[in-house]
């Protein structure tokens, strides 16, 4: 993830990472975050808000970060890119096409921060 240095290497591989520092006042963050894999398959994404983060204490930042960590590394395979941008208490997680995986995902995450919130859009009435 891009606020945190400590990945593993094997994560680190696996993650597109960049720093908030890279990006202008001006881009918004989807304007940086990957499309599709390197075998060209379009990439599914997922916003998850973790209300009031940032003010919570450094500890607590630290432990929901690790969480957050162990939960990407066990779906390396399918995570492309990873952001959390504390500033708005937003995790944005992009994936391979993997089926079930905007469901199981966010899910794991909310297993391991049970504060998490997935940001989902209603579904269109016909």
């Amino acid at each position: 993830m891009a606020c945190n240095d400590s990945l593993t290497d094997p994560l680190r591989r696996s993650i597109r990472l960049i720093r908030h520092t890279e990006l202008s006042a001006a881009e918004p963050l989807w304007s940086h975050v990957p499309t599709s894999d390197n075998e060209g398959q379009r990439l599914s994404d997922f916003m998850m808000l973790i209300p009031k983060l940032r003010k919570q204490p450094q500890h607590h930042i630290k432990h929901v970060l690790e969480q957050i960590q162990e939960v990407l590394e066990r779906y390396q395979h399918a995570v492309v890119f990873a952001d959390l941008n504390l500033k708005i208490n937003v995790l944005w997680v992009s994936v391979k096409p993997v089926p079930g995986i905007c469901l199981e995902l966010p899910a794991a995450i909310l297993d391991r921060v049970p504060e998490a919130r997935l940001v989902a859009q209603p579904p269109r009435h016909s």
